[in-house]
């Protein structure tokens, strides 16, 4: 038996969605985090859904770029279609083995561009690195003066109250504030470098990333940001030691590529990229025994501005995600 409630109706508990980085307008292309908290006096253990609500008619279709793990949602590289709003249902057994919910109030998200002026900058330009890799993350050239941006972090931590850190020489794991310099961070890559990192300043907000830091034995690195149609791109496969004779390089987990080149940095050229090159991309040693996570490369139509996409006041349909499942595909 299933008994839906709206946490609203109850005083001893409630439940929320928080949208990291903070607000309801999100930019195309970023990575954005979604995550379900649930304020109660019991110790019970929950798991978690999701719902998106949307004015598209047609029926959903799987998208990979929304993932969830227990109660965070993320969506990678934002697109128009992503707008909309988002609840958080969460679940709790009791001893009777009947279930009880309880949904969250809205959590409503527009797009539009990035206005040029609040670009992020990440150097090397990849969303996932090796343990002791260095890599800088830049904030915007304040237009108001020159410590207008301070740089924050938001770190991966399922089922604990979000905190996020700011820049000062202390409270960013890793990481080394440039002389004079509140807005850029040098990092010497560890697992607390794990996260979401966006700029925030008196002029608003920059682009948020998520990056990766990995204890593995090989990574793909794929462009941190959407690159355009025309461009050329460039895959690298990464391996932790040794030289691999023969690396393959995988689309949507289709055979794309194959190396037969020996090293320990292996790369894949892409000449003049369109949309169709947009997808998930993984690289793996000869015998499979080795095989990196997947990386996602976001490839945008133009560079042309878009206006904001608001919700349009319309029926809507609502797609219902699937509970508490490890890094599954979601529903647009």
């Amino acid at each position: 038996m299933n008994i839906l409630l709206t946490s609203s109706l109850l005083e001893t508990l409630k439940v929320s969605v928080s949208v990291w980085p903070p607000g309801s307008n999100v930019y195309l292309g970023e990575c954005v985090l979604l995550q379900c908290s649930v304020e109660s006096n019991s110790s019970f253990v929950w798991s978690y859904g999701w719902l998106k609500h949307s004015t598209h008619a047609d029926p959903p279709t799987p998208n990979p770029r929304h993932l969830v793990l227990g109660d965070s949602y993320s969506i990678t590289a934002v697109t128009r279609e992503d707008a909309g709003s988002y609840q958080c249902q969460a679940r709790r057994w009791d001893s009777n083995s009947s279930s009880v919910e309880f949904l969250s109030q809205t959590a409503t998200l527009s797009v539009s561009e990035l206005p040029s002026a609040s670009l992020l900058t990440l150097t090397p330009s990849t969303r996932q690195f090796f343990r002791e890799e260095r890599f800088t993350v830049q904030c915007p050239v304040s237009q108001i003066n020159s410590s207008g941006w301070r740089l924050k972090h938001f770190p991966p931590i399922s089922g604990v109250r979000p905190r996020v850190s700011h820049t000062d020489p202390y409270s960013l794991p890793g990481g080394a504030v440039s002389a004079g310099r509140s807005d850029r961070c040098e990092f010497t890559a560890d697992s607390g470098n794990s996260g979401l990192y966006w700029c925030q300043g008196a002029e608003g907000r920059s682009n948020a990333v998520y990056i990766k830091v990995s204890y593995g034995a090989i990574i793909l690195k794929t462009p941190a940001f959407p690159v355009f149609e025309g461009d050329k791109v460039v895959l690298v496969c990464q391996y932790w030691v040794g030289n691999h004779s023969k690396t393959t390089f995988f689309k949507n987990g289709a055979e794309n590529f194959t190396s037969p080149g020996s090293d320990r940095v292996i790369q894949m050229t892409l000449e003049n990229v369109t949309q169709e090159d947009e997808g998930f991309y993984k690289c793996a040693s000869q015998d499979r025994k080795m095989e990196s996570p997947e990386a996602w490369l976001s490839v945008s139509p133009h560079r042309e501005r878009l206006q904001a996409v608001e919700l349009p006041a319309t029926k809507q349909d609502v797609t219902e995600v699937q509970w508490d499942l490890s890094w599954m595909e979601m529903s647009n």
